[in-house]
């Protein structure tokens, strides 16, 4: 059965813990310094949730959970404390606490805490296998995808129209983790074809950056659904880890030795910088942003806001651009910005052409122009 362990130097306290825990029905061992809390842990592994003293001798409570936390990650670790210090409080949460209960407790209090923290424990360690399930499915993709290139290397058959399958279907793997559309793709396809060939590029060019674009978001396979799909603003904490999506994006398609996925790889790294070098992940300046990731940047900031998204409704057509010319020469590179803008009316046309509600599930990519 799950078992509580109350790590206390005062003992009387440690078993007065250990009383009210038992109460409600969980076993406990009690440890009076962090040496032996830590041999606790390592020899059983029906330790759940650990109530631990932040004044602990030799060492604090709160640098004890700091290091266990990575080693014992399916364990609930919750801080007591006869000090009323914000600061203690919140360091505790940072080093990876649960909660933090002031002494004198009452019993309800203990139930309170319990009861959150075996909650947020199990929906971390389904997060965690949800996470490992992905990360595999993401490794045998790509191990797939790679293969599949490299066979693909040795013939010029369908090259071009191989590779457009493996990202679509990559796409769409993105699509089902983030809830957006297929729709979404294809506008993003076009709208990016459009600026590419506005802004001069050879039609080589325009053809990748219309292949590559939909791959802008794949990487958004690894971030946790509470964070991806959660309907509100994101905490700083959160956002941190809503950036890495354009990390791991670029480490999943970069290294290939093919130009199409060389391209996509980079605009998954740098669709979200902005001109004014304030963007991220790397806070790259004006013409080192590659181009392709300036052009996929203006389509994908225009789609997300004339469309619905899980935080927030759509916005106006005249509203959105509004908000993107107040971007021009800091979020967006002002040429690029002005082409967008100059063919405004294709980009409409595009819009209205693939609305997300009419769409099929599974649409050719290969269908978009590249006007």
């Amino acid at each position: 059965m799950n078992c509580v362990l109350i790590v206390d130097d005062e003992a009387s306290i440690a078993r007065l813990l250990a009383r009210v825990v038992e109460s409600y029905g969980y076993p406990t061992t009690i440890a009076l310094d962090a040496e032996e809390a830590t041999l606790r842990l390592a020899e059983r592994d029906d330790i759940v949730l650990v109530l631990a003293d932040v004044g602990l001798p030799g060492r604090s409570g709160i640098d004890f959970v700091a290091s266990l936390v990575t080693d014992f990650p399916d364990v609930a670790f919750v801080m007591v404390s006869g000090l009323d210090d914000p600061s203690v409080a919140r360091r505790a949460l940072e080093v990876g606490a649960y909660g933090y209960v002031l002494k004198p407790f009452r019993p309800a209090e203990i139930q309170i805490v319990l009861m959150n923290a075996f909650a947020r424990r199990r929906l971390e360690i389904e997060n965690r296998r949800h996470r490992a399930s992905l990360e595999t499915l993401i490794e045998a993709r790509t191990q797939e995808l790679r293969k599949t290139l490299e066979l693909l290397s040795r013939s010029n058959r369908s090259l071009m129209r191989a590779q457009e399958e493996i990202i679509q279907r990559l796409s769409i793997a993105s699509e089902v983790r983030d809830e957006e559309t297929g729709a979404h793709i294809l506008r993003m396809s076009a709208y990016s074809a459009l600026l590419a060939s506005e802004a001069g590029l050879p039609s080589i060019e325009v053809e990748l950056i219309r292949v590559a674009s939909p791959l802008h978001d794949v990487g958004k396979i690894g971030i946790p659904d509470r964070i991806l799909r959660k309907p509100g603003r994101h905490t700083p904490a959160e956002f941190e880890i809503m950036k890495q999506h354009t990390v791991i994006g670029h480490r999943t398609l970069c290294g290939t030795g093919f130009d199409l996925l060389d391209i996509a790889a980079n605009i998954a790294l740098c669709h979200h910088e902005r001109w004014d070098g304030s963007g991220y992940p790397h806070g790259t300046l004006g013409d080192a942003i590659p181009l392709a990731g300036r052009i996929v940047a203006i389509a994908d900031v225009f789609d997300a806001l004339t469309t619905r998204r899980i935080y927030k409704p759509a916005f106006s057509i005249e509203h959105s651009l509004d908000l993107m010319r107040e971007g021009r020469g800091t979020h967006f590179d002002p040429e690029l910005l002005d082409g967008f803008l100059r063919r405004i009316d294709d980009i409409l046309e595009i819009r209205a052409r693939f609305p997300d509600e009419q769409l099929p599930p599974s649409a050719d990519l290969s269908a978009v122009p590249i006007t």
